[in-house]
């Protein structure tokens, strides 16, 4: 179901989609992703979290101070927020993601270490704990193996599978696919929506 071409021709950004495709198509082929359907919302989502498939890992260079506060409620106040960026991404990861996710404090590095990874984005060391047991990878050991192609793919659909995301692709619920996928924020929602659409085009054409 998933080519190079159809993934170049999806995601025009990407880089090296034979590459990827092969690593989606054979992790695809062990996950409950078997219909055009699903396969469009799957895409849909990682699209998004990839920035286009432009990135293996999260873009964590925050510039504006007011959008940092605003997203995660760690910040507090746009003075926090300036020195944060002014630490760098590994600093506003240990804080943002400190104390949750199975993380530990803002000095344990955790925030850094498990920070979104992979066409999934998986983020927390719980997650690389539940799911790398699941892919039978030590993710929480070798959080770097989140962000490579193969083992990422594996990761993307084991997820989608634990968190049983399949039926409400059949149901055509975008968003209740993002709330499993990217929390109750839902980030995103609108270009995950269009995205998933894009996907429809060419898998279902």
């Amino acid at each position: 179901m998933i080519t190079a071409e159809t993934l170049k021709k999806f995601a025009p950004k990407i880089k090296t989609p034979e590459i990827h495709a092969e690593a989606l198509e054979s992790a695809r082929q062990a996950s409950s992703v078997n219909t055009a359907r699903r396969l469009c919302h799957f895409l849909g989502q990682i699209f998004v979290e990839t920035g286009g498939f432009a990135s293996m890992v999260e873009n964590l260079n925050y510039k504006d101070p007011a959008h940092l506060d605003a997203i995660f409620s760690a910040v507090h106040g746009e003075e926090d927020a300036k020195t944060l960026i002014q630490g760098g991404p590994e600093a506003i990861a240990n804080r943002v993601y400190a104390n949750r996710i199975g993380n530990g404090n803002e000095a344990s590095g955790d925030g850094w270490r498990y920070r979104g990874s992979g066409y999934k984005q998986l983020t927390g060391r719980a997650n690389y704990r539940e799911i790398g047991g699941i892919v039978k990878l030590d993710l929480e050991g070798d959080p770097a193996l989140a962000r490579e192609p193969k083992s990422a793919a594996q990761v993307a659909f084991a997820f989608w599978d634990a968190r049983q995301c399949s039926p409400l692709a059949d149901l055509g619920d975008v968003e209740g696919v993002t709330e499993r996928v990217n929390g109750p924020a839902r980030l995103g929602l609108t270009e995950r929506r269009a995205a998933t659409l894009r996907a429809v085009g060419i898998w279902k054409s």
